[in-house]
């Protein structure tokens, strides 16, 4: 089995390497959040909307979709609802009044019965050189002259300039992943922040691509180092105030669990989380 590396593990590792270590060696668990759940919820309802014929796309429409989706995640996870249940700051009513406002923010930004994606929620993967490149794109779009557009959607704020260029990482990783499927370089790529209406357009190249596939490549030899010599250590920040293994990081006056005796190099996708 070959290594395999996410966008997210990446961003991870760059971040923070003992995060990286907790998330994709230790495996251990994270509380869910309601902000997390509510996007999980979110990114449900845009793909499934797109089953509806393009006339029927409407922002009503959409809402009336979110009871639906968020009762099916409930079954598979119910620890979910009592998530929000227990937050004294939040009542049921005002999340989902919450993923109503991003669902139909989405609308102000997008059209979605002019648009008839060719691939939604889909997982892709890529062999180079030995490491496995792998994510899930919320949608793929394929022009009738055949250009491509990359589009995720996020829904939390759109970054500062300071901060662009690590939310393009992960767009620019799957427009590689994109060109070494299929040979093409994708178009555009696509950022659709719904929780202030903003939108991210870059324009790939092939030296972009070829520059962020060494630095994945890099990221992987530093993670492959780590592994070897058992340093993954902590790099704090001001991300740290939102990490659920605090106690466990030796920034905090935590000591971390031994390490597993044989490390996965299978690593975990970004649906593994919400």
């Amino acid at each position: 089995m070959t290594p395999s590396i996410s966008p997210s593990r990446a961003a991870d590792f760059k971040q923070c390497p003992l995060l990286y270590r907790f998330r994709s060696i230790d495996r251990l668990d994270e509380a869910p959040s309601p902000a997390a759940a509510r996007g999980t919820l979110v990114h449900a309802v845009l793909e499934e909307l797109f089953d509806l014929p393009a006339a029927e796309r409407t922002p009503e429409a959409a809402v009336g979709l979110l009871p639906g989706r968020w009762q099916a995640l409930v079954d598979d996870r119910p620890e979910l609802a009592q998530m929000i249940l227990d937050d004294a700051a939040l009542t049921e009513e005002s999340w989902f009044a919450e993923a109503a406002k991003l669902v139909e923010r989405w609308f102000t930004l997008e059209d979605p019965s002019r648009l008839e994606p060719s691939r939604r929620e889909v997982k892709v993967e890529v062999e180079v050189d030995g490491l496995t490149l792998r994510g899930i794109i919320d949608r793929v779009d394929v022009a009738p002259t055949g250009e491509v557009r990359i589009v995720d959607y996020k829904t939390g704020r759109s970054p500062s300039e300071r901060f662009e260029g690590k939310a393009l990482f992960q767009m620019k990783f799957y427009g590689l992943v994109h060109w070494r499927t299929t040979g093409r370089v994708p178009d555009l790529l696509q950022l659709v922040y719904l929780r202030d209406g903003q939108v991210i357009r870059y324009v790939p190249d092939e030296a972009d691509l070829l520059a962020l596939e060494r630095n994945v490549r890099a990221v992987w030899q530093a993670i492959e180092q780590a592994t070897a010599t058992g340093d993954f250590r902590p790099n704090p920040s001001r991300l740290c105030s939102w990490c659920d293994f605090k106690a466990l990081c030796p920034a905090f006056g935590g000591t971390p669990p031994p390490l597993p005796p044989s490390p996965a190099t299978e690593e975990t996708t970004d649906a593994a989380r919400p």
